[in-house]
C-alpha cells in the first residue's frame, strides 16, 4: 500500500510576482498526515490560511487564484504541480504577498528544491480517486473539453490549437509522472505579443518580461509599436519584420508551449484533493475549464466517499475458493466468500455471486428474497479474517471469533443476481490476538454495509 508523502524539510524562494511585480517570498513546509494543500498569507493580519481546493479558485482569467475571505493568493498552479507531480500530499505554503513568485515561468525550480530537501514518506494510506467511467466537461464558448477516463495510473494528453501564423496545433503527452521534472517541468508559460497590450492596461503582468515567459510575435507591427510596448515590460527592440518567439533563450522543445499547459493541468488537477487515476484527455486547456473539471471530479468524489474496489472478474484471483477452504474452517451453508481480488498487508477485498439459490432465501423472504443483513456481516468477517489467517504460521490450525459488531448500517438490500465485494482493513494494530476492522459490503459502485468488528484469534485444541 502506498503511503502519503510530505517534504523531507522547508525551502525558501524568492522572486516577484507576474501580475503584481512585488518581491515576494514564498516558503515550503513539510505539513502532516491528510493535510493537504494550504496556503498561509504570512504578511495578513492573523496569517489567514486558505485550502487549495478546486471550490477556492476566485478566477482564472490569466492564472488559478484562490481566495479565503479578504485573502488571496494567484499563480498557484506551477508550484502545486511541482508538489503533486513529486508524489507530495501534504504541505503548508507561506506567502508575503497576493501571489506565488514566478521564477522563470516554469516548474523547474520547485522540482529542483523538492528534489534537495527530500520527500518523505508518512504512515497514512495514499486515497487514491480511481476512475471508472468516463467524465467529461465541455466550455462551449472556447471549444475546450477535459475528459478523463479510467487508467491504471494518472496520465495526460493535452492538445492545443491557436489562430497563429506562429503557433498554431500542438500536443504533448505524460504518460508516467516519473517522467514530469525532465520532460514537463522546465516548460514556460507564454503569451501573444497581441494579448500583452490588454494584460497591461488591466494591471497585469507588472512582473512579466522574456526571462519568465515565452513571447510569441505573429501578427505584425510597425517598428514604432513593437518598440514603445518592448519599452513597457523592458525587453529589447525586435526588427518588427521578423515573426517568431521573442525571449532571448530558444525553446527547450518545439511543443515547449502544450508543456506547459499540460502542466498547468497538473497544477489545477492538484485542487481536486487527492491523487487520481485515470487518463486526462484535454483539448484546447485553460485555467477556466481546468477548475470546472477539478470542481466535477470533487462532486464526484463526494457521491463516492468510499469508493468501490475495482473487479475485473477476467483477472485470476489472490485467492480462490481452495485456498480459502483451507484457511477458513467454514463449509455450505456458512461459507460466504467466493474468492478474494485483493489483498495488502493492512486489507482485503473478497467476493461473492448471490443466486436464487442460497438456503436462507427460502425463509427470507419467499415471495421476496432478501439477504439477511447478518449474513452480510458475517461475510465480511469472513473476508477479514481470511487477512488475519493468512499472516499466521500454520492459519489451518486457528479460529476467528467475534468480539464486537458496532456501527453496523444497511443501505440498500441485496437480492439474487448480485456480485458483494466485501472491502475490510485494519483500524488499529494487530496485538495480543485482537484484530479491529472496519468493513463496507458494495454492490457496484454502492455501499450497501458496513460495520466496525472485533474478533479474537484462537488456536484450536
Amino acid at each position: 500500500m502506498l503511503k502519503q508523502n510530505t517534504l523531507g524539510g522547508s525551502f525558501t524562494l524568492h522572486g516577484k510576482g507576474l501580475h503584481t511585480g512585488l518581491n515576494l517570498v514564498v516558503t515550503f513546509n513539510p505539513a502532516p498526515e491528510n493535510f493537504g494543500y494550504k496556503i498561509q498569507r504570512i504578511d495578513l493580519p492573523d496569517e489567514p490560511i486558505i485550502d487549495a481546493v478546486a471550490e477556492n479558485v476566485v478566477e482564472t482569467t490569466r492564472g488559478t487564484v484562490l481566495a479565503k475571505g479578504d485573502a488571496r493568493c494567484s499563480t498557484v498552479e506551477h508550484a502545486l504541480a511541482a508538489l503533486y507531480a513529486l508524489g507530495v500530499d501534504n504541505c503548508l505554503i507561506q506567502v508575503n504577498g497576493p501571489e506565488v513568485p514566478i521564477l522563470d515561468g516554469s516548474a523547474e525550480i520547485y522540482v529542483e528544491n523538492i528534489r534537495r530537501v527530500g520527500v518523505v514518506e508518512q504512515n497514512a494510506p495514499k486515497d487514491y480517486y480511481i476512475v471508472h467511467k468516463k467524465i467529461e466537461v465541455r466550455d462551449d464558448e472556447s471549444g475546450s473539453i477535459i475528459t478523463i477516463l479510467p487508467d491504471e495510473q494518472f496520465s495526460i494528453t493535452a492538445m492545443i490549437a491557436f489562430q497563429s501564423k506562429v503557433l498554431s496545433s500542438q500536443f504533448a503527452t505524460l504518460d508516467d509522472m516519473c517522467l514530469f521534472e525532465k520532460e514537463i517541468a522546465p516548460a514556460r508559460t507564454f503569451c501573444f505579443v497581441r494579448e500583452i497590450e490588454m494584460m497591461l492596461a488591466a494591471g497585469l503582468i507588472k512582473g512579466g518580461d522574456l526571462d519568465n515567459a515565452i513571447v510569441i510575435y505573429e501578427q505584425p507591427k510597425t517598428q514604432e509599436e513593437l518598440d514603445h510596448l518592448a519599452d513597457r515590460i523592458g525587453a529589447p527592440h525586435h526588427e518588427a519584420s521578423e515573426l517568431g518567439f521573442l525571449q532571448p533563450k530558444p525553446l527547450v522543445w518545439e511543443n515547449e508551449p502544450a508543456r506547459h499547459k499540460l502542466l498547468d493541468i497538473i497544477g489545477d488537477m492538484a485542487l481536486i484533493g487527492k491523487p487520481i487515476k485515470g487518463r486526462i484527455i484535454a483539448t484546447r486547456p485553460g485555467h477556466t475549464v481546468n477548475n470546472k473539471f477539478a470542481r466535477l471530479m470533487r462532486k464526484e468524489i463526494r457521491a463516492h466517499k468510499v469508493q468501490a474496489p475495482f473487479y475485473d472478474p477476467n483477472k485470476a484471483p489472490v485467492m480462490d475458493i481452495n485456498r480459502i477452504r483451507h484457511l477458513l474452517p467454514h463449509r455450505y451453508p456458512m461459507l460466504f466468500v467466493d474468492k478474494v481480488i485483493e489483498m495488502d498487508a493492512n486489507s482485503i477485498v473478497g467476493v461473492k455471486n448471490v443466486t436464487g439459490n442460497e438456503p436462507f432465501f427460502q425463509g427470507h423472504f419467499p415471495s421476496e428474497p432478501v439477504m439477511p443483513g447478518v449474513v452480510l456481516i458475517e461475510a465480511l468477517a469472513q473476508t477479514g479474517g481470511l487477512l488475519v489467517l493468512s499472516n499466521l504460521e500454520e492459519p489451518e490450525k486457528h479460529s476467528t471469533y467475534f468480539l464486537r459488531i458496532d456501527n453496523a448500517k444497511f443501505t440498500q438490500k441485496v437480492v439474487p443476481g448480485d456480485t458483494l465485494l466485501f472491502k475490510a482493513a485494519f483500524t488499529a494494530p494487530f496485538r495480543h490476538n485482537i484484530a479491529q476492522m472496519h468493513g463496507y459490503v458494495f454492490v457496484g459502485e454502492n455501499i450497501v454495509a458496513e460495520a466496525n468488528l472485533v474478533a479474537q484469534v484462537i488456536k484450536n485444541d
